[in-house]
This record gives C-alpha cells, sequence and structure tokens, in this order.
C-alpha cells in the first residue's frame, strides 16, 4: 500500500511540473530488437482479414494493429494479456493470431477498486472466452478471463505479453493506475513486455488538461509513471502518431472519431482529422 501511494503521489507531481528537457527525451526505436518472427506478419495479415473484423477494418487506417503488434513483438505462441477488451477491436485480431499456439486472456478491472458495479466487472471476465467465441466463431479453448484481484500463484510470472491500448488516462482519472499495473506486473514473466497505446497530450499541456480526464497524457509522465512502479522503457514508436490531433479539445479526446462527442456539429472537420494522436511504449519488467 505505502508504495503504490508513493507511486500515485509522483505521478501527481509530476503532472503539476513544468516538462524539463531530460523528461522528455526519448529511446531511439533501435533500442528494441526490430526482428519480429518469421511468418508473424503473414499470420498477422490472416488475423486481420478474419470476417469477424469486417465492421473493424475501418479504423486500421489509425490505429495499426499489425504495426502496432510487431512493434509489441507478439508472436503467435504467446500468454497474452488484453486489458479492458472492452467491445472486443483488438480481441478480434488477437484470437485468431493467437488460435494456434498462444493464448489470449482478457484482463478486467480489480471490482475491489474499480468505481463502478463490481459485480459486473467479474461477469464480464467470466463471459469474455464466450464472447471471442461468438465474435469470431472460434471455439475459445485457447481464451480466458480473469479480474486482476486475488490473482492465482499459478497466473503470476505466465505472461509473455500484456496490451493495455487507450486505458491508460482511464486508469488515471479512476485513481486506479498504481493497483492496476502493479498486478499486471505480478503476472508478467520476468523477461515480459508490456506494450501501451495511448492519447497524447502536448508536452506543454496543463495538469488540468492531461491528468487523465480529457483522455490525453504527457509523454513524459507517463514514461516516469511506469518506472516508479517497476518498469523500464525500451522502446518508442511514431506508428500510431497523427500530427493532425492538435490534443487541445474542450470536449476531449472524445471530440475526434470514433465517438464525435458534438454529433453533428463540424463532423466534418473531426472525420478530416482522424482518431488522436498517439504514443506507443514498449516497456520491460524490471527486477
Amino acid at each position: 500500500m505505502r508504495r503504490t501511494l508513493l507511486a500515485l503521489s509522483s505521478f501527481m507531481s509530476l503532472l503539476a511540473a513544468p516538462l524539463s528537457a531530460a523528461t522528455t527525451e526519448t529511446v531511439p526505436e533501435t533500442a528494441v530488437d526490430s526482428e519480429f518472427c518469421k511468418g508473424c506478419e503473414a499470420l498477422v495479415e490472416l488475423a486481420l482479414a478474419h470476417p469477424a473484423r469486417k465492421d473493424d477494418r475501418a479504423r486500421d487506417v489509425y490505429r495499426h494493429p499489425a504495426e502496432t503488434l510487431s512493434f509489441f513483438r507478439v508472436r503467435p505462441d504467446m500468454k497474452v494479456g488484453e486489458y479492458a477488451p472492452g467491445g472486443g477491436w483488438y480481441s478480434r485480431v488477437l484470437a485468431p493470431y493467437l488460435a494456434e499456439e498462444g493464448h489470449l486472456t482478457g484482463l478486467f478491472f480489480n471490482p475491489k477498486t474499480y468505481p463502478f458495479d463490481g459485480e459486473k466487472v467479474k461477469a464480464e471476465a467470466a463471459a469474455f472466452p464466450a464472447k471471442v467465441a461468438e465474435w469470431t466463431g472460434m471455439h475459445a479453448t485457447n481464451v480466458s478471463g480473469m479480474t486482476l484481484a486475488d490473482i492465482p500463484e499459478a497466473e503470476k510470472g505466465s505472461f509473455d505479453r500484456i496490451l493495455v491500448v487507450r486505458m491508460m488516462h482511464n486508469m488515471m482519472r479512476w485513481n486506479i493506475a498504481d493497483s492496476e499495473i502493479e498486478a499486471m506486473r505480478a503476472l508478467l514473466k520476468d523477461d515480459g513486455l508490456l506494450g501501451i497505446v495511448q492519447h497524447r497530450a502536448r508536452a506543454d499541456a496543463s495538469y488540468a488538461y492531461a491528468n487523465g480526464s480529457h483522455g490525453y497524457l504527457r509523454e513524459a509522465d507517463l514514461i516516469k509513471f511506469m518506472e516508479v512502479n517497476g518498469f523500464e522503457l525500451v522502446g518508442e514508436s511514431e506508428v500510431n502518431a497523427n500530427p493532425k490531433d492538435s490534443a487541445d479539445w474542450e470536449g476531449g479526446v472524445w471530440t475526434l472519431p470514433p465517438t464525435y462527442a458534438l454529433k453533428e456539429t463540424d463532423k466534418a472537420r473531426y472525420e478530416a482529422i482522424g482518431e488522436s494522436d498517439r504514443m506507443t511504449l514498449l516497456f520491460r519488467k524490471r527486477d
């Protein structure tokens, strides 16, 4: 508990402070072994072509799933955790990709700390394999779901990869980031990697704007937060960057597609911008 409180305190103080040149320097993408695996690209493309994704493909131009999974070095024989799978956009890529040799686990919020209906969260975790089977038409023998509460000992240290896609801002604004990341760290193998895709605030954005309440976080803050919580940054990618996004919308990131929070007001303008500017970060579990 004390370490969690210290980590949250560190993040909040970072948000309130101006960024220095030292906090904004980046790690070259070459810091990550660029080799994916033989045949992986072809398997990802097959997964992307799965019939279950016919309504998802319009988002590929913004979300770059093939390039993102390659950067995160997700191989088809891995045990992969997908945090907060929600409507299943990435699940419908990962489940076919991992179907032959791997395993997909939907990681759901800890219902003891989640600010909404904990019983509903537990039910969603239990129903995740059946939901994936419904989405994809596949047998769910290589799919499981679990919450991040009371993690079984057998699950600890067993995950090769965990993906956190567009969810860090929610963890921050709901004040559960420390405990959720701590639980995910416990699940990873000693050499396990955690990949994050997150809406990116401008480097000079204010605390009031970049605290998660508008969907955006400052990149340097997020990197420091992960370091405080037992991870080291091993690489960054601009594959999900969008320079058209000014990241200063009064209504937050939800102003942009696919949410269109303002409905029909200036919709053509937001369509032309596309989805948000996003950082894509890869972290290794640190001793």
